[in-house]
């Protein structure tokens, strides 16, 4: 019988426990797989669905790490306002952005993607069906490695690029085997900020040609070797500052292959009082003291499952 496999990808500051790490057990997609499984077994008890996290919250601790000490020993450091927002938030999340960019920490990051996905895939079968599932930066990174041309440069660590390589080898439709690999059924990306990015680059009414983070190139050959429309759901929380529409944007690249993919926006309302807050001053700068919790609220969202849920059986 196939298995369906659901492939997450964390964004910025996730960080497991060192027991987690050690054991390559990583728990931060556990409510949403839990969420999905109950409910595509709810309508078929004999689907088989497997969770497979990536996780690459690890790679740059050191970097921080040195980051906080020299800001810290700041003569005016004790002196700045909420030091514990400062180094608990504002510079992992800053900081896992900003080093994936390099080439360095971003080879370092997919050199573990890659080793976890084919653990994670190991022993797929031609019948089985893959599910991508990211989250924040996490949909960055996804779309970075699976179609942007900066990993075929020659300025690239060797590592990276082989690690890179294999990831694609692994999915059906993509370069340098495209008839081999797991085939992409369907995407789901959570609270994503791709349309703010060079990843996507769109200039007057042209693409830009070139751009190593250009990924339109490497996705309409993707959608080119389906034998059916892909279909791809970005969920945004309307309290979410990181999470953008995709429908226009994505459709406008693809243009070329826009009736392959089914591309929705697709808003979730959140939940609690710091909601109900940002839904009263939506327009105001208090809205953003629910962006935090909005932008995490995905991972636990009954109507994000059930859109997952039923994008997979439908496949």
């Amino acid at each position: 019988m196939a298995t369906d496999y659901l492939v997450f990808v964390h964004g910025v500051n996730v960080r497991e426990s060192a027991r987690n790490e050690e054991l390559k057990n990583y728990t931060y997609a556990d409510r949403l797989f839990s969420l999905i499984s109950q409910k595509v077994q709810a309508h078929d008890p004999t689907r088989q669905l497997k969770k497979v996290p990536l996780y690459w919250g690890n790679v740059n601790r050191n970097s921080l790490t040195e980051l906080r000490s020299y800001l810290q020993s700041s003569s005016v450091w004790n002196k700045l306002w909420f030091r514990e927002f400062r180094q608990g938030q504002l510079i992992p999340f800053a900081g896992d952005a900003a080093l994936y960019i390099s080439r360095h920490v971003g080879s370092l990051a997919v050199n573990q993607l890659a080793q976890q996905a084919i653990a994670g895939l190991q022993g797929y079968q031609p019948s089985d069906r893959l599910h991508l599932i990211t989250h924040s930066w996490g949909t960055v990174i996804l779309f970075d490695v699976l179609f942007a041309n900066r990993w075929l440069q020659a300025e690239v660590p060797e590592s990276g690029r082989r690690s890179v390589e294999l990831i694609r080898q692994g999915i059906f439709g993509l370069p340098p085997d495209q008839a081999a690999g797991i085939c992409l059924r369907s995407i789901h990306t959570m609270g994503s900020p791709i349309a703010l990015f060079s990843l996507i680059t769109i200039t007057g009414q042209n693409h830009e040609e070139g751009s190593s983070h250009d990924l339109s190139s490497g996705f309409d050959g993707l959608l080119s070797h389906l034998d059916r429309k892909l279909p791809w759901c970005n969920f945004i929380h309307p309290g979410d500052p990181v999470a953008w529409p995709l429908e226009k944007v994505i459709r406008r690249l693809i243009d070329r292959e826009a009736h392959a993919v089914m591309i929705q926006d697709v808003l979730i309302p959140g939940s609690g009082f710091l909601n109900q807050i940002g839904r009263l001053f939506q327009q105001s700068i208090l809205a953003i003291i629910n962006g935090g919790n909005a932008h995490n609220s995905y991972w636990s969202s009954e109507k994000v499952a059930d859109r997952i849920s039923q994008s997979i059986l439908e496949t």
